[in-house]
């Protein structure tokens, strides 16, 4: 497959050995060695210091000959990034990449049809939810033990208001931070966790604190602000002769309260979804991640809201981001975010462009330009509204940045605390975790979703098949507004739910 006109490279959708002929665009070409599937095939020579160009863009540079039907990858291709870059504000119109290189805008919107509807839950505060679960958040990692044991006797005790849908479960999300935390640290713990705290998904929270922890829950409550008290229920475990006893008791109320709320129709407007990708492979840039994108636009034309993350693995493509910015004071916040994570590389004397991993080399991506120009695919082509710091939530409907690592469990943490209802993850190696949103794992690759079904909860391989890009997306489409609405997700059939928060100083 060779994806844009001017690429000099294309991705093998087979095993193929060497010997073998393959022809693209009425062009043969001898395959010089056995080239793995999914991993790139030079269309020409390409000589040592030559760019390499995949999606119309570079990925990277020759480090030595490379010679027509050659298998190009990590023994002869290295990334072009170096050092940091001085960005100028151009605004350009966004020239889509992926597998449709001309991709349309959808009926729906050129219709200019009335917002689809989910059925979801209105909160008192005038936020929508699309689950009804009672949350457990600790304020401090030492008590992880007594809170799960708490969450699974509560789910035990109110198993009759799970099984009738009164409410949707009980969950804890344990964390080894809160106490011996100074500084950034402290405060990246406290947003985060203040941010799980206001997510509409939860209709009811207990907040449990140990009582001499540095996060004390009269300084936590800071970040949290002005809350309902009878949504938000408070218990410290040094202060009660029996945790479990008084912890059980404020579940109970906490039951009664999230039980009066019901599914409604809500407009998609209301929707906010997060975009990541994980155990990327060469096709995560064809397949999944340009269909993610497509339905990031469709939300957003409606009226809602999508977050991208993952800082690290926008380098190399971050002016496509920079130059959809919806003004200059938007675009200087990109600039910062993109350099102040080079920054946090820098100041910790590791390489800047020290990525991708194992996984994805063995999946056919090289570089981290290779990685980065598939990866920001996700948020399609719709302008950058906002920028938002690690921890914060969203302010503005429409496309935003949030500042978080690539890695999985903290990056999508981090969307759960800033809005997202759902993430939808794309993967092309396939990961089980998620974390308290629900998640939709999207495979790269047909034989992926074959293989892990169990996991896997749609198939974008199908791009590859045949099927087009507006019925896929149409189809995925339709697929988040049943999750939306109570569809369990493959991570919740496996009640598979975790979190992680970011940390870069020191520890007491």
């Amino acid at each position: 497959m060779k994806i844009t006109a001017d690429d000099n490279i294309a991705i093998a959708l087979q095993q193929l050995q060497k010997g073998e002929s393959i022809e693209i665009n009425n062009q043969k070409i001898k395959i010089l060695a056995d080239i793995p599937f999914g991993h790139k095939i030079a269309l020409e020579d390409i000589h040592s210091g030559e760019q390499v160009i995949r999606y119309g863009y570079p990925i990277g540079l020759a480090i030595s000959e490379i010679k027509k039907g050659g298998w190009v990858h990590s023994h002869n291709l290295k990334t072009g990034l170096k050092g940091k870059i001085d960005y100028t504000y151009q605004p350009v119109d966004d020239q889509p990449v992926g597998y449709n290189e001309k991709q349309e805008t959808s009926q729906e919107q050129e219709a200019g049809l009335e917002s689809p509807v989910f059925n979801g839950y209105k909160r008192k505060d005038g936020k929508a939810g699309i689950r009804n679960e009672i949350w457990i958040i600790n304020t401090v990692g030492c008590i992880n033990k007594q809170t799960q044991k708490l969450a699974f006797q509560a789910q035990e005790k109110f198993k009759e208001e799970i099984e009738t849908g009164k409410i949707d479960g009980i969950y804890n999300f344990t964390h080894p931070y809160g106490c011996s935390q100074l500084g950034k640290d402290l405060e990246n713990t406290q947003k985060l966790l203040a941010g799980l705290v206001k997510h509409p998904n939860a209709g009811g929270v207990l907040i449990i604190g140990l009582g001499c922890e540095n996060n004390q829950l009269s300084d936590f409550e800071k970040f949290i602000g002005d809350y309902d008290p009878e949504r938000v229920k408070t218990l410290i475990l040094q202060e009660v002769e029996d945790g479990n006893i008084k912890g059980m008791e404020l579940l109970s109320e906490l039951v009664e309260y999230a039980g009066q709320f019901a599914r409604e129709p809500l407009p998609v407007s209301e929707l906010v979804i997060g975009l990541k990708c994980g155990g990327s492979d060469s096709f995560s840039g064809i397949t999944a991640n340009p269909l993610v994108g497509r339905i990031s636009d469709k939300i957003v034309s409606y009226g809602g809201t999508s977050i991208l993350t993952e800082v690290p693995e926008m380098f190399g493509a971050e002016t496509i981001l920079m130059d959809r910015a919806r003004n200059k004071e938007t675009f200087n916040d990109i600039v910062n975010l993109i350099n102040d994570f080079k920054n946090y590389f820098i100041k910790n004397d590791q390489e800047v462009y020290e990525n991708p991993s194992p996984g994805n080399k063995e999946g056919g991506i090289t570089t981290l330009e290779e990685k980065s120009l598939g990866c920001t695919q996700k948020g399609g082509h719709s302008e950058v509204v906002d920028v938002l710091k690690y921890g914060d939530q969203i302010k503005i409907e429409g496309l935003n940045l949030l500042e978080s690592p690539g890695n999985d469990l903290v990056s999508t943490t981090a969307l759960t605390s800033a809005g997202a209802h759902i993430i939808l993850f794309t993967t092309g190696r396939g990961t089980p975790f998620a974390p308290p949103a629900p998640t939709v794992k999207i495979a790269t690759n047909t034989e992926l979703f074959n293989r892990k079904n169990n996991w896997m909860d749609f198939d974008a391989g199908q791009l590859m098949t045949g099927k087009g890009m507006d019925e896929l997306s149409a189809e995925l489409f339709a697929d988040i507004l049943e999750y939306a609405g109570g569809k369990s997700t493959k991570n919740e059939l496996n009640d598979f739910r975790d979190m992680a928060i970011f940390k870069t100083g020191v520890t007491l």
